[in-house]
């Protein structure tokens, strides 16, 4: 089992939701958060003030697969997010240890699904 952990663009949830969907991949976590990377940030001026704005709007994007489905969630994140921009964002695959479903009480590989 694994956790896949994406930080995308905003604008791209779409488009990565529908890759996953087109991928048979239905379940996932959604949050808003905040980050940057080689963006940096930009200046803008507020009231007559220069404010640095380096934590630029990012999506959490977190799904946890199954062995099998490791690379096409990987491959449906990229394809719905990549602009080839600086941005783009990143994809993390991390080992998931344990997995309860609260319903049923099932665990392991049978309670992602």
């Amino acid at each position: 089992m694994k956790l896949v952990i994406a930080y995308i663009q905003p604008h791209k949830l779409n488009d990565v939701k529908q890759a996953l969907y087109a991928a048979d991949i239905h379940k996932m976590s959604v949050t808003n958060a905040l980050g940057c990377g080689q963006q940096k940030g930009f200046h803008e001026t507020y009231r007559g003030v220069d404010v640095e704005v380096n934590l630029l709007k990012k999506i959490r994007l977190e799904v946890a697969v199954n062995e099998k489905f490791v690379q096409a969630t990987v491959d449906a994140i990229v394809k719905g997010a990549k602009s080839g921009k600086i941005g783009d964002g990143k994809i993390f695959v991390i080992n998931l240890e344990k997995c309860i479903r609260i319903r049923t009480g099932e665990d392991g590989k049978s309670a992602i699904g």
